[in-house]
């Protein structure tokens, strides 16, 4: 059954897709320099707050699409309307941008004009039915050629604020970005939110699906996603920078320059839930049972901290035993 003219249907589906990296740019930015990286649009300010970590979060920006969605059945649903994307910013220096949309279970049988696309923001009507166990898959999978491509707008995004002009282009230390796709089926009042799936795949990729209640905000629902891809991307950043540091067999300075940017730049950015939607706040128990996130980055903490109070032991009576 399709949507009457000018009504449509109530959004059952939401999906988007985080990417997470290092702003380039060897000093942490301040809260003026944050939004003014962050002013996507003149009309709309930066939200900006700094308890309990500064945050700063960009108004968003739309991207009008006409094409198929993914799909994994190789069914060609053909969808209009607009993908919302907006950036953040944690501590003045981790940079995430996210596209997203909301997806009705059936759209109009005719395209609309452009103007009642424009007033649904972050809206993409399909064709017909939207089938959507195969959309969500076709989503977590990957665009193919000619389909909806959530990951090139926001490393379009990502790439523009990369370059903006008062950024030096350096870093702290070498990292590699993540990219988070994700997808949330809405279902009826009563359904409980829950953390369906996460998993971690090759390449710094990772798919999460969520299950939630119908009128949940997709807004909120991309807050959630960027939390959990933000501290994915600490725990994994992390746990290299330690394996490269050849931490227990590496001996002296070395040890302290290869752990001295945890230290600073990494170790006070762990906070899950500071800034999510507090209805949404308890599926992060999901990954604390299991992998268990914080557990994860508790052990790393205290591998590095030992590490270092322990060279910083030693160098007195290497620097006597060096003086006789």
């Amino acid at each position: 059954m399709t949507a009457a003219p000018g009504q449509p249907a109530r959004s059952v589906l939401a999906c988007g897709e985080v990417r997470t990296c290092l702003l380039p740019s060897l000093q942490a930015l301040d809260r003026r320099a944050a939004a003014q990286l962050l002013r996507l649009r003149a009309d709309e300010h930066v939200r900006v707050s700094e308890r309990p970590t500064m945050y700063a979060l960009s108004p968003e920006v739309l991207t009008g699409v006409d094409c198929r969605l993914p799909t994994a059945n190789g069914s060609k649903v053909r969808a209009v309307g607009t993908v919302a994307a907006r950036a953040a910013l944690t501590e003045g220096r981790l940079l995430q941008s996210t596209a997203y949309f909301s997806a009705p279970s059936a759209g109009p049988d005719l395209r609309r004009p452009w103007g009642q696309y424009l007033v649904r923001p972050g809206l993409v009507e399909p064709f017909g039915k939207l089938p959507q166990q195969a959309t969500a898959e076709g989503v977590l999978r990957g665009a193919g050629k000619g389909e909806l491509d959530l990951g090139m707008i926001a490393e379009g995004l990502l790439a523009q604020l990369r370059r903006h002009a008062f950024l030096d282009r350096r870093v702290p230390f070498k990292s590699s970005p993540t990219r988070l796709r994700w997808v949330a089926r809405r279902e009826p009042e009563r359904t409980r939110a829950a953390l369906v799936n996460f998993t971690v795949a090759e390449g710094g990729l990772r798919t999460m699906e969520l299950r939630l209640p119908a009128g949940t905000p997709a807004a909120s629902v991309a807050g959630l996603c960027e939390d959990l891809a933000l501290h994915d991307w600490l725990l994994t950043t992390v746990q290299h920078m330690l394996d490269n540091s050849r931490l227990g067999a590496a001996d002296g300075p070395s040890v302290v320059e290869a752990l001295h940017p945890v230290v600073v730049h990494l170790l006070h950015l762990w906070m899950p839930r500071a800034h999510v939607d507090p209805a949404l706040g308890h599926l992060w128990d999901v990954l604390e049972e299991k992998p268990g996130f914080s557990r994860q980055w508790e052990n790393l903490s205290r591998r590095i901290r030992d590490r270092l109070a322990l060279q910083a032991v030693a160098t007195p009576h290497q620097t006597l035993s060096d003086a006789r």
